[in-house]
């Protein structure tokens, strides 16, 4: 790993390296290298961190995700290979260096220049353990405690465990700086304005995130519990600028106008079937109406003058969402409380989707019906339960289905799939994956600049390397 100098934390910061597809910002500054640390106000270099940290969150590595969950189909070029299983470690530089270079040595700069201000610590500190957390989600063991020392080249590779467990304590040390702040109005926080009750939510979210893949659902419940309440505090990036210039975009309306028009959409895949009200494996039933839904999530791979949903320029994309937290404490409760709570937390999210949830205003007048769910549903031979399972289990098949749904364009579904191969294989939703094949995308690997700089890294080991929390 490349030793991070604060110049290169000024060129992160400022510029994000962005030279791909993907480039959020252009010219920020016209010469960085000429700053130093004391002549920049902490601020300016929150933008960078956080549109790095969205990058990392919703960029390249979440589209290989959904390919590898079955939401999303490559067509051609370079994602038609990638489909296919033939991943190799240069498509994971881009999203490593987000996090590593453009990310981590920011925030943790920002917090030195204002030691004092609780509330750019507090919410630096939830974006390092965001962007962490991600890593250690995708690659499994990954650098941590010894990549912000400048006399160590090398940084050794921490265990995912010890990665989530990191990130947890940081998440609490965030919420205690947040609880002793006040908010105050901060433009360049371009994920919640410097409202610090929005970003204590968040952080509880990301803690019951992080809970919830390591299978401790006792404590994601708990945690869940204080996280985010309403869509009016997800976390999302929000995009920005003229129309029809690239830069602060939706990075799938980015990827599909830029050079790999034609080459990725959603097709006609898993997703889109469960959707489709009038396909053979459709989730629509007397209670639900996913048309505007289906409508909605349609990633179509030309260019953005046909995608007005989920891929639309200006639309926003989710990274930490009521959705998220609401069906964390469904699955969790579920698990480790009782039937009829977690029912009341699925229905609380299915009441949110019948107000016309998760839709812009293109869509709000097409058909969609999310009535309540009852307990009879889910009993042997109910709505939600032909096959005659348990009905905790039928319910619990029911909000997994749910977080797969809600879950695209975020890791959510990739990371289930995961999570659950090992106990709970009958809970996946059983899209198609590497037909013919017997293994599975278990992990992201390792950027190629990693394995070239690292001595301690000698090679990926592969994507079907099963990692630590999943074993």
């Amino acid at each position: 790993m490349r030793i991070f100098i604060k110049a290169l934390f000024l060129v992160a910061g400022f510029s994000l390296l962005l030279t791909s597809c993907e480039k959020i910002v252009e010219g920020i500054n016209e010469n960085p290298n000429n700053l130093v640390q004391e002549d920049i106000d902490a601020r300016l270099l929150l933008t960078g961190a956080e549109l790095a940290n969205t990058v990392a969150q919703a960029g390249h590595l979440n589209r290989i995700s959904g390919m590898y969950s079955g939401q999303l189909i490559g067509f051609q070029s370079l994602y038609s290979n990638i489909y296919g299983y033939s991943l190799s470690a240069v498509e994971s530089i881009q999203d490593w260096s987000r996090i590593y270079v453009g990310c981590i040595p920011n925030v943790r700069a920002i917090r030195e220049m204002v030691p004092e201000d609780k509330l750019m610590v507090g919410l630096t500190k939830v974006i390092e353990a965001h962007a962490i957390g991600t890593a250690a989600t995708l690659f499994g063991d990954v650098p941590y405690t010894e990549i912000d020392d400048p006399d160590i080249s090398d940084p050794t590779f921490d265990s995912q465990v010890s990665v989530f467990n990191a990130a947890l304590a940081l998440l609490d040390d965030a919420i205690a700086d947040l609880n002793a702040a006040t908010s105050r109005n901060i433009p360049e926080d371009i994920y919640f304005n410097g409202d610090k009750d929005k970003w204590i939510a968040a952080a509880y979210t990301l803690k019951a995130r992080y809970y919830l893949q390591m299978k401790d659902y006792s404590n994601a419940y708990t945690a869940a519990q204080n996280g985010i309440s309403s869509s009016d505090g997800n976390l999302s990036h929000i995009p920005r600028g003229t129309a029809g210039q690239m830069g602060d975009k939706n990075l799938f309306w980015t990827v599909i106008n830029g050079s790999r028009e034609g080459d990725i959409g959603t097709g006609n895949s898993y997703l889109m079937q469960l959707l489709d009200p009038s396909s053979g494996i459709t989730r629509n039933n007397a209670k639900t109406n996913e048309y505007a839904r289906f409508l909605y999530s349609t990633v179509i791979e030309e260019p953005s003058n046909t995608n007005v949903g989920i891929a639309a320029e200006f639309e926003p994309q989710e990274l930490v969402s009521f959705e998220e937290n609401t069906l964390i404490l469904a699955e969790s409760a579920a698990r480790t409380i009782d039937f009829n709570t977690a029912l009341g937390h699925l229905n609380d999210l299915r009441a949110w989707l019948n107000t016309g949830g998760r839709l812009n205003s293109a869509f709000v007048d097409s058909a969609f019906q999310y009535d309540p769910y009852v307990a009879a549903d889910f009993a042997s031979g109910g709505m939600e339960n032909p096959d005659g399972i348990n009905d905790t289990r039928a319910l619990l098949r029911e909000i997994i289905e749910e977080r797969y749904i809600s879950g695209f364009g975020t890791f959510m579904p990739y990371n289930d799939v995961r999570r659950l191969r090992k106990d709970d294989p009958d809970l996946i939703v059983p899209f198609p994956l590497n037909p013919g094949g017997t293994q599975q995308p278990q992990r992201m690997p390792y950027s190629d600049d990693e394995i070239t700089a690292n001595a301690n890294l000698d090679a990926d080991p592969g994507i079907y390397i099963i990692t630590q929390v999943n074993q």
